[in-house]
């Protein structure tokens, strides 16, 4: 086995200069250095990492723990975060929860025992304050992504409100007002939020309580069955907003075995939607948030955080774009 002492007596230096080299603890000029490098190749020396990282109490790794990696935002999210990571030479160990605050309690305790220099967290629905008090009594720096809350950590996610009340505006103004709500889990920040500034938008609008139909439930079959009955009957709605594209699949089902036409017979939108929304019949009006931009902004904050852990915590919100097509009718200054 290639030992640090075989590759300096080879390049002709001290052991430390070769330790300054690979561990870039000080600067060595650039013929030494090339020396060092090259006796390496020659020697096909490997660093050990953990002996590496006990040195400079760093891993270089960073840990990123999601609800659901499969689904389309968060898998942007997820690229944004690595691509981040990698280009300053940071692993990414990643976890997926399931929306399961026992499975990401465990990820947390897992990454935590990996020594890994910071955590991303996505918290699952259901994820209570005690998922966050473990870094209450450490010094391993956490940033929360896309689920937001009032705790003291840098977070990042995308305006919520005022995208939901822009739709509910122009379907309001399209003729709308008996328009449905999928939000789905309300546990979840985002979601919440989402519903909120729905039933804002609609008390703005004046639209009478009776037409603010919402479909709230905690389990995807309690989900399903509220948007079945929700599309039942003979006074159906005449819009429906989907908070996630998984909400917004369910919501498609339905409408598809109903027989129902969009937007003829119901409007129909989107929060995330679809990577293609363009190519389904009709096009799909989505809010489309910069999930690649959250991830990669989580990255930043974390790396600055673990590199300066005395600075104040700082929120940033990202703002989405409403892109309006055929599902929703004419879209604003459309002069249609």
């Amino acid at each position: 086995m290639t030992t640090m002492v075989k590759v300096a007596k080879l390049a002709g230096v001290s052991i430390s200069t070769v330790s300054h080299v690979l561990n870039g603890t000080r600067h060595v000029n650039d013929d030494t250095r090339q020396r060092v490098l090259k006796a390496i190749e020659e020697t096909s020396y490997r660093q050990d990492a953990l002996a590496r990282a006990m040195r400079r109490s760093r891993t270089d790794s960073i840990g990123l723990i999601v609800s659901d990696g499969g689904e389309p935002a968060f898998a942007e999210m997820i690229r944004g975060v690595e691509q981040t990571a990698a280009s300053q030479g940071i692993t990414l160990l990643l976890a997926n929860s399931a929306e399961d605050p026992q499975r990401e309690a465990r990820a947390v305790q897992a990454l935590l025992e990996r020594r890994v220099d910071g955590l991303i967290l996505a918290r699952a629905a259901g994820s209570g304050p005690n998922a966050l008090a473990e870094f209450a009594n450490q010094d391993t720096p956490l940033v929360l992504m896309d689920r937001l809350s009032e705790d003291p950590f840098d977070q990042v996610g995308v305006e919520n409100r005022g995208p939901i009340m822009e739709l509910v505006e122009h379907l309001v103004a399209q003729g709308h007002q008996r328009i449905l709500l999928i939000a789905g889990d309300t546990r979840v920040a985002t979601l919440r939020e989402r519903h909120e500034a729905f039933q804002e938008a609609m008390t703005t609008a004046g639209v009478p309580e009776a037409d603010r139909l919402t479909v709230l439930a905690a389990e995807p079959e309690e989900t399903d069955a509220g948007i079945a009955a929700a599309l039942s009957g003979t006074k159906l709605p005449t819009a429906v907003i989907a908070c996630s594209t998984v909400l917004a699949a369910a919501a498609l089902r339905h409408i598809q075995k109903r027989g129902l036409r969009m937007p003829e017979d119901i409007a129909f939108a989107a929060f995330d939607g679809f990577a293609y929304a363009d190519l389904f019949e009709p096009q799909l009006t989505t809010v489309r948030q910069p999930a690649f931009q959250v991830g990669a902004t989580a990255a930043e904050l974390l790396t600055k955080r673990i590199a300066d852990k005395s600075v104040e915590p700082s929120v940033v919100r990202l703002a989405p774009t409403i892109e309006y097509r055929a599902s929703t009718g004419a879209g604003p200054g459309s002069g249609s």
